[in-house]
């Protein structure tokens, strides 16, 4: 798996692996001047193509489930619904009829993401490289722009809901009026209250793409080794299972608790 690598330098493999597919309006295809506006086509076609892959899953199993016994499938997908919608009445205590089916999203579609990386981390870029392709990278996860953007969507909701359900007025004191309680402490208040706040979206996103490029580039190092590689990736991969699961259901379960102070209101 590791073969179209040996007439590279390791540092020059690596760097290949870790190199998008991307799109800048100001410099075209895979431009070393690119501007702001620059797409990693590669995590965006994977992450959408997943997200279709779910929806497309997930409906084709609910127009053909039964009342009698469920199949294999439908059994699995019952489970994980099951599973999502206990830890929403857990954790969310407003009402909301969005979190549920936004928790199940995120946790499927993340999962997914994740799941990219159990592939050979050889195998897909070099069949795109044999149409031209020259760079792909298959782990959406595994791209920060792709994290953040999810973290900051979770972001954009909990704004929107706590102005919702506690008033410009009521964010407002929550910014300004705690954890001191007295109009003395009001910037010190607005610089505490505002860091936690900001670091919400950072941490989420962060945590979930630290975790999956670790993942990635142990695979990586590990593709280096050519045929002495497969004693080491095995192991690697059934360790890894654990952290794909894990960071989907973090991302999940921190998103369902935010959104859950964001609707509290005293």
């Amino acid at each position: 798996m590791a073969g179209q690598g040996e007439a590279l330098t390791s540092s020059s493999y690596i760097q290949h692996h870790l190199t998008n597919l991307t799109w800048s309006v100001d410099g075209g295809w895979n431009a070393h001047d690119a501007g702001f506006w620059t797409f990693h086509v590669d995590s965006l076609l994977v992450a959408v193509g997943l997200g279709v892959l779910f929806l497309w899953l997930f409906r084709s199993v609910a127009k053909r489930s039964t009342v009698g016994v469920p199949g294999k499938l439908q059994c699995f997908i019952e489970m994980v619904i099951d599973f999502v919608d206990e830890n929403v009445k857990d954790t969310f205590h407003g009402k909301n009829a969005l979190i549920a089916p936004l928790a199940l999203t995120i946790f499927v579609w993340v999962f997914l993401m994740n799941l990219m990386d159990l592939v050979p981390v050889d195998l897909l870029p070099h069949a795109a490289q044999t149409i031209g392709i020259p760079y792909l990278k298959v782990v959406p996860t595994t791209d920060l722009n792709v994290t953040l953007g999810m973290s900051l969507s979770v972001f954009a909701l909990i704004i929107y809901y706590t102005v919702k359900v506690k008033g410009v007025g009521g964010f407002v004191k929550e910014l300004t009026m705690q954890p001191f309680n007295h109009w003395a402490f009001i910037p010190v208040n607005f610089l505490l209250e505002a860091v936690t706040l900001l670091a919400k979206p950072v941490s989420l996103g962060l945590r979930l793409f630290g975790n999956l490029y670790a993942g990635e580039l142990i695979f990586i190092l590990i593709a280096l080794l050519g045929y002495w590689q497969l004693p080491l990736y095995f192991p690697w991969a059934v360790f890894h299972i654990l952290i794909i699961v894990l960071q989907a259901f973090i991302f999940m379960m921190l998103t369902i608790v935010y959104l859950s102070m964001a609707h509290e209101d005293h």
